[in-house]
């Protein structure tokens, strides 16, 4: 297969800092910006050349991510999340050529921001600080499986694994090595499928080549972050990271449905 790339300047002006972006979200902040990344690209081509693209970079930036934090994962949750986010990639595989990307955005931003709403101006917003963490349970099998979902579609699987794992309020850099096993996990699964249905292209891989140096810059600036923060700047953080992903998925998606 002989190497091609996209050579349009404006696709490249907006993938660095999108790849950028995505390796100091994976890095130090739990994913919380990685949902963006399509979008952004989605502004010079279509969503899922982009998502293409950015799989590879990202099965690249997991290597260093693993490293980063060797050894540092919920191996409870893990085991809960796996399952269901294989399940979940399984559905979007089947479901690929007969789903709209416009409604799965506006889905994810919908959770994104519900749940962000709901731990910042619910009525029990101040005694929630105080009150014991919540455990793991089966409720990681399904939000794991709509991460699976959407992260199949357009790498934007974070926002349903924080629902399931905020309120768990664990160690921050258990809580960022615990996300870095998972979508080690879910993005070279995605590989598979991705290549079944011809989105692994000449051109695309690359156009993922010439961006791929960008990942490990991403995490390291992602993991010297993170150790700059302290616990409770790193929650309001992930919220707020959270919001911004929220609205900008609900924009993308009611954009789209109602341009259609």
């Amino acid at each position: 297969m002989a190497m091609e790339f996209i050579a349009d300047p404006l696709v490249y002006a907006i993938a660095v800092p999108a790849v950028l972006i995505v390796g100091i979200s994976k890095g130090g902040v739990a994913g919380g910006l990685g949902s963006v990344s399509v979008p952004m690209m989605a502004l010079a081509i279509s969503p899922i050349q982009a998502a293409a693209i950015l799989l590879p970079i990202l099965c690249l930036m997991d290597l260093f991510g693993l490293h980063a934090y060797r050894g540092i994962w919920d191996r409870r949750n893990l085991a809960l999340m796996l399952p269901g986010a294989l399940a979940g990639i399984l559905v979007g595989t089947l479901t690929f050529r007969y789903l709209s990307d416009d409604g799965v955005r506006l889905i994810v931003g919908v959770v994104a921001l519900g749940f962000v709403v709901w731990n910042w101006l619910g009525p029990k917003l101040l005694r929630r600080a105080a009150d014991p963490r919540t455990e793991p349970g089966p409720a990681g099998l399904f939000w794991a499986g709509i991460s699976g979902f959407t992260s199949f579609i357009a790498h934007a699987g974070g926002p349903p694994v924080h629902v399931y794992l905020l309120p768990q309020r664990i160690d921050k850099t258990l809580y960022v090595g615990t996300l870095v096993v998972f979508f080690t996990a879910v993005n070279y699964t995605k590989l598979v499928p991705y290549g079944l249905l011809g989105q692994l292209s000449a051109n695309n891989l690359g156009t993922a080549l010439i961006l791929s140096p960008l990942a490990p810059v991403g995490i390291w600036l992602g993991v010297r972050f993170h150790r700059m923060l302290s616990e409770s700047l790193f929650y309001t953080l992930c919220f707020v990271f959270l919001s911004l992903t929220g609205v900008k998925l609900i924009w993308d998606g009611l954009s789209g449905m109602m341009g259609g």
